[in-house]
């Protein structure tokens, strides 16, 4: 169907004009004339932002996601956000390059009197800056240094135990995009997929141990989620570890939750099956 028809009387054609939405995508010919898509730079996706520091009281310089030029993607069954072409995750986290204060986007200019004054004594007093350029983008070993920063600074300023097992989340979630960035078969490869993989287990580890015992302390929201959000991410983090009986209780509070989206129910519903589904397959 042409959905332009009828402006032939003003010169015009509109051919093949049938899909309105649809994203445009660069195409390059190679030298033996196939044609490829034209991957965008990752800095096309960041845009600097002027912040001041909540301790140091200095301004600079962080980068920030241009959130209408990303593309969502379905996440990964807990939860770790997707995107095409970049990893936002790498980009959730504030330094400050002066004095090492560094926390997650969404805490990072909320801070205590009290938690100025730890941070400026055990975190600032001993902090040295690093010497090479800020860089345009960031690779994982680099977003991964400042979120294990923003931990440091989280234990200094006794932080809430949600926000601190969050950022042991993104740890986890950061070591698996590097895996799966890492191809081929040589040694110095495997090795060092297997030490991601290492790495995101320890951290997904103290998460998962970090929100159990938040669940019980602290009031929701939880670092920007609902109860029926942490349920849900603390019931697949269960089923990875195999502990169905704490992953059912989660799956039960969500569907006996009347404000849980349709969405919410029928992951948890997914999830409850393949549970069943995995039960079934170690009695037999």
């Amino acid at each position: 169907m042409n959905l332009f028809a009828g402006l032939e009387k003003f010169g015009l054609k509109a051919e093949g004009t049938t899909s309105l939405f649809e994203e445009e995508k660069k195409v390059t010919t190679t030298a033996d004339g196939t044609q490829k898509e034209e991957i965008p730079d990752e800095d096309s996706f960041l845009l600097d932002k002027a912040i001041r520091c909540a301790v140091c009281d200095k301004v600079f310089k962080t980068k920030i996601i241009k959130n209408g030029r990303v593309k969502r993607m379905e996440p990964d069954l807990d939860l770790r956000p997707r995107f095409e072409y970049i990893d936002t995750l790498k980009y959730n986290v504030v330094s400050c390059p002066y004095c090492g204060y560094t926390a997650l986007n969404r805490y990072f200019e909320h801070l205590s009197t009290g938690q100025r004054k730890l941070i400026k004594e055990q975190v600032s007093a001993n902090f040295r800056a690093d010497a090479s350029a800020d860089p345009i983008v960031l690779d994982y070993d680099m977003a991964i240094e400042r979120y294990k920063l923003a931990l440091f600074n989280a234990i200094v300023k006794k932080a809430r135990t949600s926000e601190k097992a969050y950022i042991c989340l993104n740890i986890a979630w950061l070591y698996r995009g590097q895996a799966e960035t890492i191809t081929g078969t040589e040694e110095e490869a495997v090795k060092k997929k297997a030490e991601c993989k290492e790495q995101e287990e320890a951290f997904y580890q103290q998460a998962f141990e970090g929100f159990m015992k938040a669940v019980s302390s602290e009031d929701f929201p939880m670092c920007g989620m609902d109860s029926c959000t942490v349920d849900y991410l603390l019931a697949t983090m269960a089923y990875h570890y195999k502990k169905y009986d704490v992953a059912s209780k989660c799956i039960a509070r969500i569907q006996a939750t009347a404000s849980a989206s349709k969405k919410m129910k029928d992951r948890a519903y997914d999830l409850k099956e393949k549970i069943v589904a995995e039960i079934k397959s170690n009695k037999a």
